[in-house]
Order: C-alpha cells, then sequence, then structure tokens
C-alpha cells in the first residue's frame, strides 16, 4: 500500500512538472534559464528609460546648477529619506520570500511577500502626503510653477523632472505590487518550492530594480547640494 502510495505521489509530482513545462522547451532548467534572459532583456530596456532621464537631469544640472539646489530645499527630505528605508526594508523581505520558498515554507514566503507589498503601499501614501504638500505650496511642474523665490527657468525644469521621474517611479512601484501580489497568492497556494521558484525569483528581480532606481532618485533630488 505504501508503495503504490508512493508510486501515486510521485506520479502526480511528475504531472505538476510536467504542467509548468512549455512544449518547446527540452527542460525545466532550460526554461528557467530562457525566462531569466528575457527578464534581464526587459530590466535593461526600463534601464534605458530611466538612463534617458538621468541625463537630460545631468545636462539640465550643469546649465542651472544653483537653481537646481535652491529647488531641491523646498523638497521634504524626511519624506525622501523614509521611503529609501521603506523600499530597502521590502527589498529584503522580498529576498527573503525566496530564501523561505526554496526551503519549501511557502506559507512564510507568502507572508513575506505580502509584508512587501504593505511597505509599497506605505511608500505610496508618503508619496501621496508629499505630492499634496507639493501642491499645497506650489511646487507644480513648469510653468505651473507658483513659489515666489523659484522664478527662474532652472527651477522649473528642476520641478518638471521631479514630477516625472518620481511619478514614472510611483507607476513602477504600483506594477510591482500588482506581480508581488499575484506571487503571495501563488505561494500562499504551495506553487513554489525548493525545486521550482522562476516566476517568484522574476518578480523579486522587477522589485529589486525598482527599489536601485529610488536609490538614485533619492541623492539626485533630494540632496542636492
Amino acid at each position: 500500500m505504501s508503495t503504490s502510495m508512493s508510486t501515486s505521489m510521485s506520479t502526480r509530482s511528475a504531472a505538476a512538472g510536467t504542467r509548468r513545462l512549455a512544449s518547446h522547451f527540452e527542460s525545466l532548467e532550460k526554461q528557467a534559464h530562457a525566462a531569466r534572459f528575457g527578464m534581464w532583456i526587459f530590466l535593461a530596456t526600463e534601464v534605458l528609460l530611466f538612463t534617458g532621464l538621468f541625463v537630460a537631469y545631468a545636462a539640465y544640472r550643469f546649465l542651472f546648477s544653483a537653481e537646481f539646489a535652491a529647488a531641491s530645499h523646498h523638497l521634504k527630505t524626511w519624506i525622501g529619506t523614509t521611503n529609501t528605508f521603506v523600499l530597502l526594508t521590502s527589498s529584503f523581505t522580498v529576498a527573503m520570500s525566496i530564501h523561505a520558498a526554496r526551503r519549501g515554507r511557502s506559507r512564510l514566503a507568502a507572508g513575506l511577500l505580502a509584508a512587501s507589498v504593505l511597505l509599497g503601499l506605505v511608500f505610496l501614501g508618503f508619496k501621496a502626503l508629499e505630492y499634496h504638500a507639493d501642491f499645497e505650496e506650489g511646487l507644480l511642474p513648469g510653468r505651473f510653477l507658483s513659489v515666489p523665490e523659484l522664478r527662474s527657468s532652472g527651477a522649473a525644469v528642476f520641478m518638471s523632472l521631479y514630477w516625472l521621474m518620481t511619478g514614472l517611479h510611483a507607476v513602477h512601484v504600483t506594477v510591482g505590487m500588482g506581480v508581488l501580489s499575484v506571487m503571495a497568492w501563488l505561494a500562499w497556494k504551495g506553487t513554489f518550492g525548493p525545486h521550482y521558484d522562476t516566476p517568484l525569483e522574476l518578480g523579486g528581480m522587477y522589485w529589486h530594480l525598482v527599489d536601485v532606481i529610488w536609490i538614485f532618485l533619492w541623492p539626485l533630488l533630494y540632496l542636492v547640494g
């Protein structure tokens, strides 16, 4: 009887592995390698997108260094700094979720992913609070900037880049939270384990990129000397 049960379990395990293997791949290893390669290409396009914005920032900061510094001093540095620690903590919980899944602790992985999503909500909450304060103060992009001491064109350019870069990043945070939510649900169902965690790994890669981008945005926007 025990032999029959063992055979049945092995059959189910093999069937599960077959269901995860696409028909055009020879093995799960090759499929996982292709998935990682595809994700790296996608992440490269995201890096190129933000690199263009960073290059524009560098060029305009060279032209308007004093105006950039003056405009930066009006931002809420404590919010930017707090959000940096929030995202760094979320990266840690995502990494630990992958570690837990690879050791067969899928429910713990799901909990850590849920914590990461919650930290993403905290980040967006602080950002919404900051945007509201900016709006009330008149720290708006381009010609809508209405702070008396920031009447220069350089300050207007800085605020335009600030809203564009942080707004685009917030969109990426929102998308990342959606990805992590799906991964948490799959982890709770027991989809991931010691022999299969590719989707979770790829989702974690995307979230880490979101965090790395913010690590660049934080000093460029909030810590301008």
